[in-house]
């Protein structure tokens, strides 16, 4: 399946990370060559990639967020659950997962992306049906972060079943967990080899997901308002499991 890719940071990141097969990449023919577009052009170069200039009518025809350039490339290349397992094998890590819960904010799908590849998450699982998948929009919205992801399709109990078999605590993301801590704690660790679940943005977690948690916990809020969305729960969570990571390894 053929695609369009677009916004400097999204094309730059796609063809760095050299995962997707690239088609062509048209240019706005009054786009000046400087900055982002520069370093896009001299990685099309170094893969002998097509160049078109275009008139920007043609790449409005695209998206209107094109910011002069546009790349028609393959379909994004999903993984399976053994591949994000051997990739913390390969690192001598341990696990360190993203499960989506039927997430259906292709923003708050790409913010949480982005997040996930800033902390060294090992890969992302997304159920097979109701749920956003790796779009043009998704790969702007994480500025590019999901072509260096492995990001897995599968369903997603039997995926956090698998999971356990390889010894991963599955540690839902919920407001009636019990509140988890910036430092690890018995009750609260997010050290270790670990499955973050965040639920949909209105409903949270299915039930079924729930019950396959270990243990759910909650973010500590002092505000007045009862909770976070999805992308940036998930985010603030994310940081915790890194930050606590960080100070058990040493």
């Amino acid at each position: 399946m053929k695609e369009f890719l677009y916004s400097r940071n999204a094309v730059y990141e796609t063809l760095r990370a050299r995962r997707r097969q690239p088609i062509r990449l048209l240019v706005g023919d009054n786009t000046q060559e400087k900055g982002r577009l520069a370093e896009i052009l001299q990685l099309a170069k170094e893969r002998k990639l097509p160049v078109e200039r275009v008139p920007r009518q043609r790449l409005d025809n695209v998206t209107p967020y094109h910011q002069g350039v546009a790349l028609e490339t393959g379909g994004y290349p999903y993984v399976n659950l053994i591949d994000i397992l051997e990739l913390a094998h390969e690192k001598n890590e341990a696990p360190f997962v993203l499960l989506l819960d039927t997430l259906t904010d292709p923003q708050n799908f790409g913010a949480l992306l982005r997040t996930a590849e800033a902390v060294g998450i090992h890969g992302v699982v997304i159920p097979l049906a109701r749920t956003v998948e790796v779009t043009p929009f998704v790969v702007n919205a994480s500025s590019g972060a999901s072509e260096h992801l492995l990001i897995a399709q599968a369903n997603l109990a039997q995926a956090m079943e698998e999971l356990k078999r390889e010894n991963v605590w599955i540690v839902g993301l919920d407001q009636d967990g019990e509140e988890v801590s910036a430092t690890a704690g018995k009750h609260s660790s997010l050290t270790g080899a670990l499955a973050l679940v965040v639920g949909s943005e209105g409903e949270g977690m299915r039930a079924l997901v729930r019950k396959s948690c270990d243990f759910v916990l909650k973010l500590p809020m002092t505000g007045k308002i009862e909770s976070l969305n999805a992308a940036v729960a998930g985010s603030v969570a994310l940081y915790l499991a890194y930050l606590q990571r960080r100070v058990s390894e040493k």
